[in-house]
């Protein structure tokens, strides 16, 4: 895929522009400072030559699907999502400035840090599936760190609808963390092959690379990557410190046949909870919804490629309107100030001059008439 400069920060209303944090395949992510209430936030952004009706079907879901589940502590929070003055789709969310992206490959991550993460991810996960929905990109990068240091789930842009065929879906997927059917494009995703997914996730934070990605100077093209997706199978990870019953959960949830996975995210978290106890440590909650829950909103459209939202095409000055008299209320902008009501202010009447006129005129002759000495 070929590079691309990132775009120009778009002008929002009531955010400052700050700096960039990122640039993906066909969205820019940029650092803001909100006014109101005071705190940074992340903006995602449409460049302004996508025009592809594809992209912007998966820009809509992706703020639908976050409004839909970002309730849930470990999925990352929706601020609010519009159209930019040069007409630009964008989504504010909450800004993370952690991530594992690159951590798991300079560092050694505690085995019960890993555990954490997996477990907390599998609520995640658990919670969109039972609202119908599939992440379809579960991997280390889309693991965010809140400024508290708790994992969050991110970037839903490819997520889709688990009642969805796979010849009405746009097929994508990162291939060190894909699932054997869906490297095989046999499926666009559904529940076992998040949990692969998830699996592959938790090995690579172990690990420190890819389940099957080759080290010290191996080659790791797409298409190696594809071929030993395919066909290999669970290979221990070279820790010392990682137990054999984490080994083995791993290797039940990425079995190449899906049949054999865990039927569940939340009992694919409930084995590593099982894992935690076994290590002596106390266990992560596992953050599902009740089993009354609903969502809060309707169905997700993921047809639905059109330009939603607010749009501000220009930045409002300040500006005075005269309201009635008598109601003495002044506006400035949207705000409405109510004064106190002045007295009606009576004008005199026009025969009222005229009588002054005349006293004035007459007193006048008068003042000649002693000068003179005629009086």
């Amino acid at each position: 895929m070929s590079t691309r400069l990132p775009s120009a920060p778009p002008i929002l209303p009531g955010l400052t522009y700050v700096r960039p944090l990122g640039s993906g395949g066909f969205a820019d992510v940029f650092l803001y400072q909100q006014d109101m209430p005071r705190r940074s936030v992340a903006v995602k952004v449409l460049p302004s030559d996508v025009r592809d009706p594809d992209l912007l079907r998966m820009f809509n879901a992706e703020a639908d699907v976050l409004a839909h589940l970002s309730a849930h502590p470990s999925i990352v929070t929706v601020y609010q999502a519009g159209v930019s003055a040069d007409g630009r789709p964008y989504i504010v969310m909450e800004y993370c400035p952690g991530s594992l992206v690159q951590r798991y490959r300079i560092e050694r991550i505690p085995v019960e840090e890993v555990l954490a993460i997996g477990v907390r991810m599998s609520g995640a996960l658990e919670s969109a599936h039972r609202a119908g929905l599939v992440h379809r990109d579960v991997k280390p990068s889309n693991i965010l760190m809140t400024s508290f240091g708790a994992p969050v789930l991110a970037d839903f842009g490819i997520s889709s609808s688990l009642a969805r065929g796979i010849d009405e879906e746009v097929l994508a997927m990162s291939i060190p963390w894909s699932a054997p059917e869906v490297v095989a494009e046999h499926t666009t995703g559904t529940v076992a092959s998040e949990v692969w997914s998830l699996a592959a996730t938790v090995y690579s934070l172990l690990a420190g690379h890819s389940p099957f990605e080759r080290r010290e100077g191996g080659q790791n093209t797409r298409e190696q990557l594809r071929r030993r997706i395919a066909r290999a199978g669970y290979t221990d990870i070279t820790r010392t410190d990682v137990p054999a019953g984490l080994q083995a959960v791993l290797a039940r949830a990425m079995s190449r046949d899906p049949k054999e996975r865990y039927a569940t995210a939340r009992a694919f978290g409930e084995d590593l909870q099982q894992v935690q106890h076994g290590l002596g440590l106390a266990a992560t909650p596992l953050e599902i919804p009740a089993d009354e829950w609903e969502p809060a909103s309707g169905e997700v459209d993921f047809s639905d490629g059109t330009l939603r939202g607010p749009t501000r095409s220009r930045l409002e000055r300040e500006t005075r309107r005269k309201a009635p008299a008598a109601a003495g209320i002044r506006s400035r902008d949207e705000d409405t100030a109510i004064a106190t009501p002045r007295p009606p202010v009576r004008r005199p009447s026009p025969w009222v001059w005229v009588a002054l006129a005349a006293v004035v005129a007459v007193g006048a002759v008068v003042v000649a008439l002693v000068v003179t000495g005629v009086l």
